[in-house]
């Protein structure tokens, strides 16, 4: 690596490349920036970019976007190596997403941003992304795996995922991608924008509706979801200086439901739903705020700002069927008739997850050159808060038709307010020692102070039970690269991983810790080839409890310690392009091993050395492959496979099948077809072999992906 790279990260965008492995930055964002477009905020840049930072990392790049166009943020991450997905409804509105050591549960253990910004509702006291962004309006997904992750948090152990959202055009101009499907879906994402002198805009949005491919018991209303999402960006940029607003609201309805089925009836129909489920609604709301302000204080130093606020309300109506699915796979009759509508039942409770949250804050953040060293030092003020209010309705099933009966006001767990306040400092160092070694050093303070309190009485008249937390966290690491030659570079690195306890945390109670390694060799000449190794050794490694991913305890909230655990693993990755005449084959593999269990006995919680980790699949891989003629009549063909998973700690020593989810192969092919320099078709067909599997059993219930889906659509560029 050239000292010259290293000077490219005074110019990354807004400043936020932070670690050496940032500071090779993608040559076209260095001349967008030279044009004072200072808007995209990303944290690794480019493919090329992701190929030879100090640590593991990946870039969904727009291309692919487009040529997937992809409205499952879950299909997209799966061709990442060393990511693991929990599918749940089939259709990536609720991803469970998990990086390396990070289980997947809600994505509670990963650093979600969009645009450099914490996006999760309440990233330190309740972070499960019940709330996810559009990944249709989506410009580029990046990945950021070991050391260098330390520059962004508070979820240090397995990775970030940064959303990066459609750029201000640098001259006036607008496209409009129109998909039409089965199951009577239909996905809009339009936008359009420009610049004028010193001004610019964006106008942005994602309209989608289905019916779902799922069919309700006994009922005429559909298992699917409407969504509209808005988007508006406004710039200005000065001689040195330069400010981005950015306002986004989004709202969803989707008749989407915890209840999942019996093995003996998804064996029969794997889209079937039970009639108890006919009622369940999710309806939610987002709104997100950011002002960026940027100032070239030097020709070696930058200055940036940031000011955001998230503002997200939900209520999941929703009934619980678990304890009948449980009985019924048990081989209870009884249970499988209420859960048929052949039997009537009473007390049938639907609960309003009705929870409204905010997070916001401020963070700054100075890039300095000083000789080979690129100096990056921040500090962010943050602060969320929960309110959680969820009365319960209460049914009958009678006839096999839900009859209304009372409501029952919200105590206990069911009325609480949470909230949380951290202070995060941090400075990193990509030292260029020589013109083969690039050393990064990375450290990290998070100081988080949490509280909840619980009400006995549904009007909050008495004051409630209250606990309270304080973590106090330094977070170091060290990454370096070393290039053989002009085509081998060795890399590795060491740092300490950190998960926020959450705010249901008592004074006593740690947070889960980790030390976390990785090292690899790369080979780029035409052919990219890259393999790793990672370890994650785990002091007091813990799950996030919630009804949407129970722990292996069956605790539904708060957390469930395990205790010492190692995760590791190896990943390799391998991409080419071969030209056979007026053919261009593209080819891009990635492969996945990982081994997660628990290293020491722990006789509190009973777990054993040797139980396998709930949610962390052995292998998992993905293969993507295209035929693009010189005619622009474009074919490609994209394959996923993920092993089977724990459903709990120790699914290993219970033979019972209900404690896997089972393995799944997905092929989807792509079809594109110019019309003209403007506009394109294209034809899609998702899980071409009509593959299902019960790729999750929770929450409560065997679980299919989506099957075989046939949609067509059209692109226009103006």
């Amino acid at each position: 690596m050239q000292p010259s790279r290293v000077s490219l990260a005074l110019i990354s965008i807004l400043g936020l490349s932070v670690t050496g492995a940032h500071a090779a930055e993608v040559e076209s964002t260095a001349t967008e920036n030279q044009e004072n477009i200072y808007e995209v905020l990303q944290i690794i840049g480019s493919k090329e970019d992701a190929r030879q930072l100090a640590g593991s990392s990946a870039v969904i790049d727009n291309e692919q976007l487009t040529i997937e166009a992809n409205t499952d943020i879950n299909q997209l991450l799966k061709t990442v190596p060393g990511v693991y997905i929990r599918e749940e409804d089939g259709q990536g509105l609720r991803p469970n997403i998990g990086i390396r050591a990070a289980a997947g549960g809600r994505s509670s253990k990963v650093t979600l941003m969009e645009d450099g910004v914490m996006i999760a509702p309440a990233p330190y006291i309740d972070p499960a992304a019940y709330y996810f962004p559009e990944a249709y309006r989506m410009h580029t997904i990046e990945v950021l795996k070991g050391a260098p992750l330390l520059r962004y948090g508070p979820q240090t152990t397995g990775g970030v995922i940064n959303m990066i959202t459609t750029p201000i055009p640098l001259e006036n101009s607008g496209k409009i991608v129109a998909k039409m499907g089965e199951f009577n879906t239909q996905d809009i994402h339009a936008y359009y924008g420009g610049r004028s002198g010193d001004f610019g805009f964006l106008i942005d949005t994602v309209q989608r509706s289905s019916a779902g491919f799922k069919d309700i018991d006994r009922s005429s209303r559909d298992a699917g979801f409407d969504i509209e999402d808005y988007l508006l960006k406004f710039s200005w940029t000065g001689e040195r200086q330069s400010l981005l607003a950015k306002v986004q609201y989004s709202e969803q309805v989707s008749n989407e439901t915890y209840a999942g089925l019996t093995d003996a009836d998804f064996a029969e129909n794997p889209n079937r739903r039970y009639g108890l489920s006919e009622i369940d609604q999710m309806t939610n709301q987002h709104n997100g705020y950011s002002l960026t302000y940027t100032l070239d204080v030097t020709d070696n130093s930058r200055l940036s700002a940031i000011a955001y606020r998230n503002e997200y309300k939900r209520d999941w109506f929703k009934t619980s069927t678990n304890s009948f699915i449980n009985a019924a796979n048990a081989g209870d009759a009884e249970a499988q008739a209420i859960l048929d509508g052949t039997m009537d039942a009473q007390d049938l409770r639907y609960t309003h997850g009705n929870r409204a949250y905010e997070s916001y804050g401020v963070e700054l953040n100075m890039t300095t050159m000083l000789a080979n060293h690129t100096l990056n030092v921040g500090v962010r003020d943050h602060n969320d808060t929960l309110d959680r209010y969820q009365p319960i309705e209460v049914y009958d099933q009678i006839n096999g038709s839900l009859v209304f009966d009372s409501v029952i006001a919200p105590t206990g767990g069911d009325n609480r307010l949470e909230g949380g306040d951290a202070r995060t400092f941090w400075i990193n160092d990509a030292w260029q020692a020589s013109a083969d070694l690039l050393v990064n050093l990375a450290l990290r303070y998070e100081n988080v102070e949490t509280f909840r309190e619980q009400f006995s009485v549904p009007d909050r008249s008495v004051p409630g039970s209250y606990r309270s937390n304080t973590t106090k966290e330094w977070l170091p690491g060290v990454s370096f690269t070393y290039d053989l030659d002009d085509a081998w570079q060795v890399l590795a690195g060491v740092h300490r991983g950190f998960s926020p306890i959450g705010g249901g945390a008592s004074e006593t109670d740690e947070p889960e810790t980790s030390t976390n390694y990785e090292a690899g060799v790369r080979y780029t000449n035409g052919w990219f080839v890259e393999a790793l190794a990672f370890r994650s050794d785990f002091n007091n490694q813990a799950e996030v409890c919630s009804l949407a991913s129970p722990c292996s305890n069956g605790a539904t909230s708060g957390t469930y310690v395990t205790g010492e655990a190692v995760v590791q693993g190896l990943e390799f990755q391998l991409g080419h392009e071969l030209r056979a005449g007026e053919f261009n084959l593209p080819v891009h593999f990635n492969y996945t091993f990982s081994d997660a269990e628990i290293s020491v006995d722990n006789p509190i919680t009973g777990v054993a050395k040797g139980d396998r980790l709930a949610d962390i699949p052995e292998h998992t891989m993905s293969m993507r492959l295209g035929l693009e003629h010189d005619s622009g009549w474009n074919n490609y063909v994209v394959a996923k496979y993920m092993d089977e998973t724990c459903v709990r700690v120790g699914c290993n020593q219970n033979e019972s099948p209900f404690s896997y989810t089972e393995s799944v192969f997905v092929v989807d092919l792509i079809s594109r077809y110019p019309l003209s320099q403007q506009a394109t078709v294209f034809l899609k067909v998702d899980n071409l072999f009509d593959q299902q599997r019960i790729v999750s059993r929770t929450p409560h219930g065997a679980r299919p992906n989506k099957p075989q889906t046939v949609s067509v659509g059209l692109e226009y560029s103006f």
